[in-house]
C-alpha cells in the first residue's frame, strides 16, 4: 500500500519505507491534466463541473496557458490516483 501525504504547498509526496518523502511530480502539466480527464471519460465541461471550476480553467490547463497550482494540483493528483474517492468526496459520482 502506498502512503502519501498532502503538503501545504499542494504537493503530494509518497512516504518511502525509510521515512523519506518522494515528490510525485509530472513534467508536462498540460498533458497530465488531459490524461487525468481522459481517464475519467469526461468532456472538458463535465470535468470542470465535477471539480467545480470554470470550463475556461480546464481549457487553459490543457492548452498549457496556465498550470494548476496548490489545491487544484493536489486535487488533480488525487483524481489521478483514486478517482472514485475524489469524486465521492466532492459529492458526485464518477
Amino acid at each position: 500500500m502506498m502512503r502519501v501525504r498532502l503538503k501545504a504547498d499542494g504537493r503530494i509526496v509518497e512516504i518511502a519505507p525509510d521515512g523519506r518523502e518522494i515528490t510525485l511530480e509530472h513534467k508536462d502539466p498540460a498533458a497530465f491534466v488531459r490524461q487525468v480527464r481522459a481517464r475519467c471519460g469526461l468532456t472538458q465541461g463535465a470535468f470542470a463541473e465535477k471539480i467545480e471550476v470554470p470550463i475556461e480553467t480546464v481549457r487553459n490547463w490543457e492548452q498549457g496557458k496556465r498550470n494548476p497550482r496548490g489545491p487544484a494540483r493536489a486535487l488533480l493528483k488525487l483524481i489521478d490516483k483514486a478517482p472514485e474517492a475524489a469524486f465521492a468526496a466532492l459529492g458526485g459520482r464518477r
